[in-house]
């Protein structure tokens, strides 16, 4: 295709090199490749943002449990009040190992201190864990996964754009720098929107994972601390 013909058509000079023109101009499959990866960009930011938000609660209302938890009041009351719904993680923890602890009063009886009542509630806490994580989780892979096909992707658009061009060049016969440099520039703008997507989606995903890495280690702390106390209260009441 005559690329002169095409920047006449658009109504932009074959040497316009604006972002815009040089999407204009592209081809449809570099324009896909380019829509793709703006629209990629526009999700990881979204899942970004809700991500750090997201954390930050969390971490405040992990921050007044345990305020309330360590203070020395009733641990029914609490229960009562945070554990039987559970707005967050820690509390959702807390009142999975409550429950299975209650449980295990009512099933084991007097027996209770040799009725693996400690096992089963590690148990109850680990699966809550899991499950906890598992939610604040979501959408990492997409990160990830943005974070290293993204550049892959806008280097197929470049691939193809450049070939486009070779042969509207092959057959304008014209090698001249203005009619070479805009479609070798739409086809390198390609490769650069795949960079403006990845670059933030893996700074994101390693912010973000180290985030929950550290969240995940604060829940399984509280849930080994909460264990040990309720298998003490289980022995004094054994």
């Amino acid at each position: 295709m005559d690329r002169a013909v095409d920047a006449a058509n658009l109504g932009t000079p074959v040497g316009d090199l604006s972002i815009l023109s040089l999407f204009l101009q592209a081809d449809v499959v570099v324009k896909l490749v380019m829509i793709a990866l703006l629209f990629a960009s526009v999700w990881v930011w979204a899942i970004v943002f809700e991500k750090i938000t997201s954390l930050r609660r969390v971490a405040r209302s992990a921050d007044a449990f345990e305020d309330r938890f360590w203070s020395g009041g009733s641990l029914d009351e609490l229960y009562e009040e945070e554990g039987v719904k559970p707005a967050h993680p820690m509390a959702a923890v807390f009142g999975a190992a409550m429950n299975e602890w209650r449980r295990s009063l009512r099933v084991a009886g007097a027996d209770i201190s040799r009725s693996g009542v400690r096992d089963r509630v590690e148990r109850a806490m680990s699966v809550t864990i899991q499950r906890e994580m598992e939610r604040l989780e979501k959408w990492m892979i997409f990160l990830a996964s943005v974070g290293s096909t993204a550049p892959f992707i806008g280097l197929f658009g470049t691939v193809w754009g450049i070939m486009h061009s070779f042969s509207a060049i092959a057959a304008m016969h014209n090698t001249n720098l203005a009619v070479v440099a805009p479609g070798i520039a739409e086809a390198l703008f390609a490769t650069a929107i795949g960079l403006v997507a990845a670059i933030p989606a893996v700074l994101a995903y390693n912010k973000i994972g180290t985030d929950l890495a550290r969240f995940a280690a604060r829940l399984e702390a509280f849930g080994t601390e909460f264990g040990a106390i309720l298998s003490r209260q289980s022995e004094e009441r054994a």
